[in-house]
C-alpha cells in the first residue's frame, strides 16, 4: 500500500474527527440538534497513483461540494440523499456538509456507457468487463451497447479497488440488495448522462456509494457525478481509439508522467509538488466541468 501523506485533519468545534481519506474528512457531530450526525468535509487535496499529492488546488472541495449538492438536487426523484444541513463550522463552510449516520454498504456501485480505464483493461484480457461479455472490436472510448452495472469492491486507503462480478455482490449484500443497488446506479447513470449530453458533455462512467437506514431505506451518500468520481469527455472531441480529454485531474497525471517532472513512478517514492502552472490549469478545469454541468457561473 502506497505512503498516502494525509495531512492531519483539522480540529473543529463540536465534533471528533472520525477518519480521513485521500480527498475528504469525516467527523461526528458531538453536540447540537444534529448530535450524531456526520459532518463531510471535501479538501482540496488532490490525488494521484495512489498518492496525495502535496500541492492542493485551491477550491477544489468546494468545487465538488457544491456539484454535488447540484446533482443530488436532479436526482431527487429517484433516490433519497444523505443531506441533512449545510449548517456547518465556519473553517469548512462551502466544503463541508452535514449528512446521514448510514450502513454503508461495502461496494464501489460502477456503471459504464464507455470502455476505458479498468474496464478496458478487464475486456483487452477477457472479453469481458465484471462477467458481462462485451462485443468483439471495442476500443479505448467506445460506447458500449447499453449502460452496464460494473462493481468494484471497496480496497483499503491506497490499494485499487477490484473489479467483481455481480454475483460476488449478491453473495455480499443479498440478491434483493444487490438488484436494488444495480437499478439505482444505472437510473442515476441514465439521468446524468442526458442531462451531461445536453450540455455537450459525455458522461463515460461513475461511480457511487449507498448506504441504507435503519428502516432499508437505500440512499444515495458520499458524492455524485462530480469530476473526481466519475469521466466527463468534451463530446465534440469524442474519438474512440484513443484517450479522451476529460474534464478532471488527468492534467495532473499527465505532467508527472512527462520528463519535467523528473518523477520516476516505477521507483516508488512519492511525487513532487505541482508547478503553480499546472495547478492553475487544474483548478480551471474543475471550474469549467462545474459551469458546464449546472450552468451556474463560479
Amino acid at each position: 500500500m502506497a505512503d498516502l501523506n494525509i495531512p492531519t485533519a483539522p480540529a473543529l468545534d463540536g465534533t471528533r474527527h472520525l477518519h480521513s481519506g485521500k480527498v475528504r474528512d469525516l467527523y461526528e457531530v458531538t453536540g447540537g440538534e444534529h448530535e450524531g450526525c456526520l459532518l463531510m468535509v471535501a479538501s482540496d487535496r488532490i490525488s494521484a497513483f495512489d498518492f496525495v499529492l502535496d500541492t492542493p488546488i485551491p477550491d477544489k472541495g468546494e468545487i465538488l461540494t457544491r456539484m454535488s449538492l447540484w446533482w443530488f438536487a436532479q436526482l431527487a426523484d429517484l433516490v433519497p440523499n444523505h443531506l441533512v444541513s449545510l449548517d456547518v463550522p465556519a473553517a469548512v463552510r462551502g466544503r463541508g456538509v452535514v449528512c446521514e449516520r448510514l450502513e454503508m454498504f461495502p461496494v464501489e456501485c460502477v456503471a459504464r456507457g464507455y470502455l476505458t480505464g479498468s474496464g478496458l483493461l478487464d475486456y483487452r484480457a477477457t472479453g469481458e468487463v465484471c462477467g458481462i461479455a462485451l462485443p468483439d472490436g471495442l476500443e479505448d472510448g467506445s460506447r458500449l451497447p447499453e449502460p452496464v452495472f460494473t462493481p468494484a469492491t471497496k480496497a483499503e486507503l491506497g490499494d485499487h479497488d477490484e473489479n467483481v462480478s455481480y454475483d460476488a455482490v449478491e453473495r455480499q449484500v443479498g440478491a434483493d440488495t444487490a438488484r436494488r443497488l444495480r437499478e439505482l446506479t444505472l437510473a442515476v447513470y441514465a439521468r446524468g448522462e442526458q442531462v451531461a449530453r445536453e450540455r455537450g458533455i459525455i458522461l463515460a462512467d461513475t461511480k457511487l456509494e449507498f448506504g441504507r437506514r435503519p428502516d432499508g431505506t437505500i440512499v444515495l451518500a458520499d458524492e455524485v457525478l462530480t469530476p473526481d468520481s466519475s469521466r466527463f469527455w468534451p463530446a465534440d472531441r469524442w474519438q474512440p481509439g484513443r484517450a479522451q480529454p476529460s474534464y478532471d485531474k488527468q492534467i495532473v497525471r499527465n505532467w508527472l508522467l512527462s520528463p519535467e517532472s523528473g518523477w520516476d513512478r516505477a521507483a516508488g517514492g512519492p511525487p513532487p509538488a505541482l508547478p503553480p502552472e499546472v495547478v492553475e490549469r487544474t483548478r480551471a478545469r474543475y471550474v469549467e466541468a462545474y459551469e458546464l454541468l449546472t450552468g451556474e457561473s463560479w
